[in-house]
């Protein structure tokens, strides 16, 4: 399964496209993407260039984690810089 993530434009958080084809800052809420789907979401995701940066695909697990090689750094964008702690997002997340 895929889901399709990006930068939003407006404070810079970490999103994700939602069933309701809107973005949340929620990785459960991602909507999990066929990989037979997964180019044309993409594709779709990428020209909404006025809501989101650097649209990208991630391996998502069933349980809604991050999967494959991506998982180390997908934590690491979701929770924030990882040197000054006083920047982190750990508890907007948490929320």
């Amino acid at each position: 399964m895929k889901a399709v993530t990006g930068n939003r434009l407006t404070d810079g958080a970490v999103v994700y496209l939602a069933d309701d084809d809107q973005w949340t800052v929620q990785l459960s809420r991602a909507v999990r993407i066929g990989d037979n789907d997964a180019l044309d979401a993409l594709s779709a995701a990428q020209t909404r260039v006025h809501e989101i940066a650097d649209a990208y695909l991630i391996d998502i697990a069933e349980n809604g984690a991050p999967g494959g090689r991506a998982r180390i750094r997908e934590s690491i964008r979701r929770a924030g810089p990882t040197v000054r702690p006083d920047l982190a997002r750990q508890q907007e997340t948490a929320a």
